[in-house]
């Protein structure tokens, strides 16, 4: 760091702090979708990331049609996208909890291994319809450009929208676990699941709505990672160890556990891979999630997983 001087080091941190909070974003997306599937329900679901990818894919069809029949609204569709993406991912997610999942409750082996097999028949899916190379949505002017505070200091537009996105979200979700009747519900099948069905819960129904918010929440993950990057059939599968980071260092089934610790690997990611190599930055990240885990093997904000 010495060839660098005290301004311009507090400019690339500030830089890099931004670039790191859209990839946070991201990380919160995910990791808040696998809080409810992996940490309030016991799934393990290694196709978490394709739900992702889902949602990506949508927003570039979403960009297709609209340049093909409304080009007029060209300046809206990516907010509509961002519902379809919800809402398709949470229907898919629907279906695949219906089909497959509900038979391996409490199989947590078993839920990885299909899951992971449906990965791969999703990414060849993708790889089928949309080709094997990466593609991009075109983006509404709104979200170009970026806000200059100095001759250093460059904010991108497209990440201070996925940061608010993801902060919407968040509350959102917070506002939907503790406020609302399906939260309580949820809440006390993840504690006592046989009380729960004894005292009248639809304790499936339960569990089918919460993988497919599950996975809508992936959607949007999906829709927001457009805006920094483009989408290839394995795109998902890239983030999906990472999103399992943020769930266990941070507690499994913790909301404020999974904002926390994607937070700090995606700001320690973006400031270490500017000084080292992108391989070094991510060793090093790994290392000191490692470690902090070795201390508190539980996570930073410990949850109750899903009672028998």
């Amino acid at each position: 760091m010495g060839e660098y001087t005290t301004e311009e080091l507090q400019s690339i941190f500030i830089m890099q702090g931004f670039s790191g909070l859209s990839l946070f974003s991201v990380l919160l997306l995910m990791g808040l979708g696998l809080a409810l599937i992996f940490g309030q329900m016991g799934v393990i679901n290694m196709a978490h990331g394709e739900f992702m990818a889902m949602g990506a894919y949508t927003v570039y069809l979403c960009s297709n049609l609209t340049e093909q029949y409304a080009p007029t609204f060209g300046p809206y569709y990516f907010i509509v996208s961002i519902v379809f993406a919800f809402f398709i991912c949470a229907m898919v997610g629907a279906l695949v909890e219906w089909l497959l999942i509900r038979h391996l409750y409490h199989r947590p082996l078993d839920t990885l291994l299909a899951t992971w097999g449906l990965s791969l028949i999703m990414q060849q899916g993708y790889r089928s319809t949309f080709g094997a190379r990466e593609v991009s949505p075109t983006l509404p002017e709104w979200l170009m450009g970026s806000y200059s505070f100095s001759e250093m200091l460059d904010i991108p537009i497209n990440g201070v929208f996925v940061l608010i996105l993801s902060v919407l979200v968040t509350a959102a979700l917070m506002l939907f676990m503790y406020r609302s009747k399906f939260g309580l519900r949820l809440r006390a099948t993840v504690q006592n699941r046989k009380m729960s069905a004894a005292v009248g819960i639809n304790t499936g129904r339960v569990d089918r709505l919460a993988f497919a918010l599950g996975c809508g929440i992936a959607g949007i993950a999906g829709a927001a990672f457009t805006t920094i990057g483009s989408t290839g059939p394995d795109s998902g599968s890239r983030y999906i160890v990472d999103a399992f980071l943020v769930v266990v260092s941070g507690g499994t089934a913790s909301l404020l556990g999974c904002l926390a610790s994607a937070f700090g690997i995606a700001q320690a990611q973006s400031i270490l891979e500017f000084f080292l190599n992108g391989t070094q930055g991510k060793v090093a990240t790994l290392l000191v999630i490692v470690i902090a885990l070795m201390i508190r093997p539980q996570g930073l904000f410990p949850g109750k997983v899903r009672g028998n």
